[in-house]
Formats: C-alpha cells, structure tokens, sequence
C-alpha cells in the first residue's frame, strides 16, 4: 500500500486530479469526514491520513480497482503516444520546441491562490489545455508565499484582508533544477543590491510552469517580501515585481537550459522580458535595433485591459532609479530607452508596459472581438495616421477548460447521451449541433437540480461558517439552514468587484425589485460572491451595500453574500445556480468568461452585450441587456440597462422558468439550457482558444524562428538597416496627387488616379503608394478599400509616379486618399513602423 500512496501524492503534487472527477472521489472515498475538512488540499488530506485508513484501503478490492483505473488513466495522460495529441500529429516537426507563457498570476486550483480573477484563472486554464494537447510549452510566473488575499466580511459588511503564508510542503511544487543537478536560483539588479528568486517546479499535467520566489537568503527582509503577495504594495514594489517576472523570468528559462521559440506575455506585467531578450542579443554583438527585430518576430502580447488606468505605467523618475545600469547594456541612451515606452499622461510622460510590449512583440491580440476593436481605439496614438480598424492589434476571444469546469453531474450526463468519450469534440460544433437534442429534457433537468441542492448545501455550510466566526448564536446559525431554496429561480452575481462591473445595478429601482423577489408564487433569490482590491475603497462599497442589503429584513433570504470567492465555490456556483447575471459597462469587459463556465453547465446568461457575450448571444441561448452600443453618460447607460434587465427578469425569464409540466420540467426553459451548451461549450473552449493561438501566432512564430536561427540574424540585420534608412529619409518624403474627385459615382464608372511620391535615399522598392477608399456616411468617410497603386517611372525631377484606375463595385458617395508606407517583404505587418504619409 505505501507504493500506492506514493503514487496519489504524485497525482496530487501533478495538479492533473484538480479537473479529474475520478480522481477527486477516489480520495474523498478514503475518509469523507476528513476529505470533507481538508478537501480544499489533496496533499494535506493525504498526510493526514491514520495507518489503519490505509490498510482498510489495501484490503478493498473495490477500492484498488477504482485506484488502479484512476492510475492507469494518470500514466497514459502523462505519457501519451507520439500520435495521441493534436499537437504532435498537427505539427511533428515542432515537438522539440518550446513555448514559453509569461503571466503575473496562474488560477490552478483553490489550494494554490496565486491569482486574484479572471486574467490567473485563464491562464491557469491556457497551461491545462497546452497539456492536453500536447503543446511543448512552459509557464513562467511568482509562487507568492503569501498569494492573494483571504476576504472576510465583519458583521458591518466591511471586507477584510488577512494573507496566510503558504505551506510549501503542501503546494504541488517542487524546486526546479538546471542541467548541472542544482536548484535553480535567479539574481536581478535592483537599486543598490542584487535579489535573489528560487526557481519552483509544478506540472500541470504534461505541463511545467516554473514559479519565482524571492523569500529566501542572502535577500534582505523587503526583498524577502518582494513576491511575498500578488499585487500587493506600491509602484516601487510593483516594478520590482515585475523585473523579476520579466527579466528573472528569462534567466530562469536560460538556467534550466531552456531556449523557446516562441514567447507569449500575458498582460504587461512581462513587458520587461523582452529588454531583456535584446540585452543578451546586444552581449553577442548585435545592435539594439538589430536584437529588437530578431526577438519581435518570435514574441506575442496578449492585452487584457481596456481601462487606460489598468495599463501598469511608471514614472521617469521611477525608471532612472531602477534601470541606470541598464539602458547602457543595450548600446542606448537615457533618451532613447525612455522614448521605447514613452506614454504621454495627464502627470507627464510616463513609461508604459503596454506600449513597451507593443513596441517589442511583432504580434498583438485582444481578447474577444469587441475587445480587439477597443483596444485599436486605445493604442491607436501609437500609428498615428491609421485608421482604427487597420491598427495590427487582432483578437482571440477567450475560453474556459471543460474539464476543470464542468460539473460531475453534467460530464457524467454527456457521456450517457452525446459520447462516452465526448470530451474529444470538446470543440467539434458539428458533434454539438447533432446531438444536444439527445439529452432528454427530464434528465437535464434532474442533473441541474443535483447541482442546485449542491449548492444550497454549499451556501448553508458557508454562511454558518463566516456567522459562526462573527460571534451568532445557534438561533441565528439555525436560519442559514435551507436558505437558498434548489426549487427557487436562483440568479448567479459572482467576480471581482471592481466598480465598472456594476454589481448594483439590480438595486437600481428597489421597488420593481422586492416585487421580483417577494412573489411566493415564483420565488427569486441572488447569490453574490467576489473580491475587491484591498486598496479599492469603492470596490469595497460596494460590496458592504450588499452585504447589508442581503441581512435586511426585506431581503434576507431573497439576497445572499458569500464570502472569499476563490475556484471552488465557482465551481458550485456556475453549476447550481439558473441564470449567470453579468452586467458592465459596455465596453469594459475585456471578455470574462464566468459565463462561459455556466452555459457549459447548461445556465443561460443574461448579460450585457460585451466582451465574449457579445459573440456568444443568439436570441435563443439566453438574454441581452440594453442595447448593443455606447453611451457618453454612464447615468443614462445605467437606468437604461436596469430598466432593460427589471423587463428581461418581469416579462421573459421569470415566467418562462416557473411554466412547468405536471413533473416540474420547465421545457421551454431546457430549450435555452440546451441551446446555451449547444453554442457555448465549443465556441468558448480553452481547446477552441488554444487552437487559434497555436494556428495563429505560435507555429508562424516558432518556424520564423528557424529562420532567423539558420541564416544567423542576417535577414534581421538587413530589416533594421533599412528602418533606420527609411526613418531618417521620412521626414523629406513628399507626395502629390492628380485626379481628385468629390461625391457620387455610377455604378460602372471608373476613375483615373495619378500620384508623385519624391525622397531622398528611398526607391519604390522601398514604398507602398496606396488608394484608400470607402462610403461617406453622414459627412463621415469610413475607409474600407486600400487598393496598391502601380509604379509607372521615375520622373525627370526625381520623383516616382504610381496610377491606379478607381471602378468601385457599388455605387454611391465615395471619399478617398492617397498614402505611402514603407514597404518590406520581412515587416510582420505592413503597418509596424507607425510611419504614414497622406496626400
């Protein structure tokens, strides 16, 4: 038996058994009362264990079976056939590259809390599924001894943070080692000394994500306390932070002799890894320009934030005193390091970590649609003569893992009618659309139900666990038990409480809403659950108004505040309750992806149309709040979609919820379940998302790569010279335009165009003159064509001339320009240099 022990903690220490279900009963089946404590941590229950608990295990042999099944699933997961994963069968010839992901935080699991929200629980996420499909990839990020934050709510409704050091005994991680058999510890220069990081190993899956930690010696006690907290501390703390994520981050992967072929930051916080990338380049005797195209073509930033406040930035003040030594390893001056990411604010020019990833990563993305055009709009300044829509700024809507969401009643109801092995298309919608239908309504109905009593048990346990801990008696303790009603509609509010996410705003008009919510005939109850930023006092607001509201007389059992929100009540909550309720400020939501947990579980959303929803709704999977567009005056935005929701909740949900058979099926109500799986479960996969990152950015990355290593920088030499040509000689450039003509053209009608382009040192080669043409709508001209105009001769006065006949496919009042870029065959997009010339 102590063999089969062993081979449970490395499940456990693996963090595979936090999305296995088989896994996860198999320990509780050992001892339910202590599994029922301590289930939060598989490791600590393991050590907890008595002797005799496991001789009684060695003697049940329906135990063994269930252990061995368990085990055998874990090895072949761990080490799959060269043809078992979709990465290695897609692209053979790249198995022995790597990927490596930067990210400030990792939402893994409730016992590791190193994430705050949705940007950790995505790339936790984004590890697991690279697992499953068999991605050679690696993480990189902070093991903070302290994590995030525990909430407590005190009787007033006041949030309080306490932080809870980490027990690395029980934390799935294990110091990571380099080639030459040592554990791998890091050193950065920071003002006046050097910081040491210990290097932590723990697999997710097939996965290694490799953690930082500066709690160690030689570091003084500051520095020991440097990553002792996410997002904990001031500026001065958080650069430091994030030169050790950024740069430490590099080191690390060198130390542990790993040399990726394709880099990926997650958010800004990484940005630094790329100077550092360019200073080992400019050590073996590149220039700063020429290291800056080689690491550009092999590196991905993924933006998160759509709030220019979200955007880390720091002073100058700031980057002199941190980065004195630094600019000078990279051949450059003060001037021209400052001018990489120079941000203009309202405060002065400051630095910017998402200008400097824009600047150094030849790749960018948002993270829905909605949020790709938003982001165009916000970091337009930095290619100034572009229209927004042509901004290299592209999108890849998020997903969620199925596995580590979806519930045990719910896989096990996919397997009796979609597949046995229906995980496998996972993000197949043709599978979806052929078999949904196969589900009686009658059994969904009964596995969501099994969801909600969970959750009701759930909630009771919670509540008499926080009311017991604030000092109630057993009168009070008593009114907690069956509070939240499994036959009751039950609307889900939960994710971090930051004020542009209105977690409000059904208390908006208190009078439609005690009517909702005291119907006896139709009872409605809201569960609430997340965090605010300790230092985001409104934030905290807000959650007090709730919490107060919810111990109120006249909604006390209708509205319900569960504190510490973390992965394992969202697992109850995006299961057990029956509408996931969402509602921003449009167009503040990044994506969010709660709602995409829920819909896999089968829970219809209503949501404002943005972020993910935006791409998600149908009009048949859910609802839409308000109107799909913005507003100047979020007052108004706000009565609008309250009013909206109150209509939504009134005239659709609510009655369609409560029309049930004489068995208490609603089966109007199941056509939205269903249909939520049916365009949600594929759409909105991690395995969709990783895909498209894959397809997209890392293969092209990874073959450029190749490239650039086979010809030893030279193609990237050449591109840097010939910037720095085109940059000096810019200024002169001068263009003319014959031809011009306003208003209406007939369908048919052509147009003769003719422009001159004069500068010095450049030839056509080196130029792309193009016609740029759209509708004029309300005086306003939308530029849709950009058409390349043909070299004709070079002047006598030393100009070039290009033509170009204009013959629209349609008809109607048209405005066009002429331009000039600079034009490369090896440019990663034809708009990278920011440089434009208009007529």
């Amino acid at each position: 038996m102590p063999a089969r022990i062993n081979r449970l903690y490395e499940l456990a220490y693996n963090v595979w058994w936090s999305w296995h279900p088989e896994a996860r009963a198999l320990y509780s089946s050992l001892d339910p009362a202590l599994w029922e404590q301590v289930s939060h941590n598989p490791v600590h229950f393991l050590s907890q264990l008595q002797p005799q608990t496991l001789e009684r295990a060695a003697q049940d042999s329906e135990y063994l079976e269930r252990y061995d099944s368990v085990i055998r699933d874990f090895d072949h997961y761990i080490h799959p056939q060269p043809s078992e994963t979709w990465f290695s069968t897609t692209y053979p010839e790249l198995t022995n590259k790597t990927i490596a992901y930067f990210s400030a935080e990792f939402g893994l699991h409730e016992s590791l809390p190193i994430y705050s929200g949705g940007l950790g629980i995505l790339s936790g996420d984004h590890c697991k599924e690279a697992s499953d499909l068999g991605l050679p990839f690696v993480g990189v990020g902070f093991l903070y001894p302290q994590g995030y934050f525990t909430q407590q709510v005190n009787r007033s409704g006041i949030q309080e943070a306490s932080y809870d050091k980490l027990h690395f005994s029980e934390v799935p991680a294990v110091p990571a080692i380099g080639p030459d058999g040592n554990e791998v510890v890091i050193s950065v220069e920071l003002p006046g000394r050097r910081i040491y990081a210990k290097v932590w190993k723990l697999m997710v899956g097939r996965v290694p994500l490799y953690l930082m930690d500066t709690d160690i010696q030689p570091n003084a006690p500051a520095d020991r306390e440097l990553s002792a907290r996410l997002y904990g501390g001031d500026n001065e703390m958080r650069i430091s932070q994030e030169i050790v994520l950024g740069i430490g981050g590099v080191r690390a992967l060198r130390a542990l002799g790993i040399n990726p072929s394709a880099w990926h930051l997650n958010e800004g916080h990484a940005a630094f890894l790329s100077l550092e990338r360019c200073r080992e380049l400019v050590a073996a005797g590149l220039s700063f320009n020429e290291a800056r195209e080689v690491i550009k073509t092999n590196s991905l930033f993924t933006t998160h934030t759509p709030v220019p406040a979200g955007n880390d930035a720091f002073s100058f003040d700031l980057i002199d005193k941190y980065f004195n030594t630094y600019w000078g390893q990279l051949g450059l001056s003060r001037e021209q390091f400052l001018d990489i990411a120079r941000e203009d604010k309202s405060w002065g020019p400051s630095f910017g970590m998402t200008v400097l990833a824009l600047k150094l990563t030849g790749h960018h993305n948002g993270v829905s649609a909605l949020h790709g055009d938003v982001s165009r709009k916000m970091w337009q300044f930095l290619w100034p003569g572009l229209d927004k829509s042509e901004v290299p700024i592209g999108s890849i809507t998020n997903g969620i893992h199925t596995f580590s969401w979806i519930a045990p009643e719910l896989n096990e109801l996919y397997g009796r009618f979609l597949d046995p092995d229906w995980g496998k298309y996972v993000d197949d919608q043709a599978f979806w659309d052929s078999h949904i239908q196969n589900i009686p309504d009658r059994e969904l109905w009964k596995a969501h139900h099994q969801r909600k009593l969970a959750l009701a048990e759930y909630t009771t346990r919670r509540l008499q666990q926080q009311h017991l801990r604030l000092g109630e008696g057993d009168r009070q303790l008593a009114e907690f038990e069956g509070m939240l009603n499994p036959n009751a509609l039950i609307l889900g509010f939960a994710r971090r409480f930051a004020t542009y996410k209105r977690a409000t705003l059904i208390f908006r008009n208190l009078d439609r809403l005690r009517r909702i919510l005291n119907d006896p005939e139709r009872p409605v109850q809201i569960v609430f659950a997340g965090k605010a930023h300790p230092a985001d006092e409104p934030g905290k607001a807000l959650i007090e108004y709730i919490y107060k509201m919810s111990r109120s007389e006249e909604f006390k059992g209708k509205i319900i505040f569960l504190e510490n929100y973390d992965i394992d009540m969202a697992r109850y909550l995006v299961s057990g309750t029956d509408v996931w309720l969402n509602n921003p400020i449009r167009p503040y939501e990044a994506s969010g992806t709660s709602g995409q947990k829920a819909a896999l579980n089968g829970q219809p959303n209503c949501s404002i149309l943005d972020g993910w929803w935006a791409e998600g709704y149908n009009g048949k999977n859910g609802w839409a709040i308000g109107e799909e567009r913005d507003y100047h005056d979020q007052e108004a935005q706000a009565e609008d979609d309250s009013n909206s929701l109150y209509q939504i909740l009134e005239n659709e949900i609510i009655p369609t919820f409560f029309e049930q058979d004489s068995n208490g099926v609603p089966h109007q109500w199941m056509s939205y379940m269903k249909e939520a799986i049916r365009t949600c479960a594929p759409q909105f996969s991690m395995r969709r998302m990783v895909k498209d990152y894959t397809n997209t950015y890392y293969v092209p990355e990874i073959r450029h790569n190749i490239q650039i290593e086979e010809n030893h920088y030279e193609q990237e030499r050449q591109l840097a010279d010939w910037k720095e040509r085109v940059s000096r000689a810019w200024s002169s450039l001068e263009l003319y335009v014959d031809g011009r003509r306003e208003g209406q053209l007939s369908l048919g009608e052509s147009l003769d165009v003719h422009a001159w382009v004069r500068v010095n040192e450049l030839d056509p080669n080196d130029l792309r003159v193009e016609l740029v043409y759209g509708e004029t709508q309300e005086e306003v001209a939308i530029p849709t064509h950009a058409l390349p105009m043909q070299y004709v001769k070079s002047e006598n006065d030393g100009s070039y001339r290009y033509d170009i006949q204009l013959k629209p496919d349609e008809s109607g009042s048209i405005a066009y320009n002429i331009r000039v870029i600079p034009s490369h065959p090896s440019l990663t997009d034809k708009y990278e240099m920011g440089l434009i010339r208009w007529a």
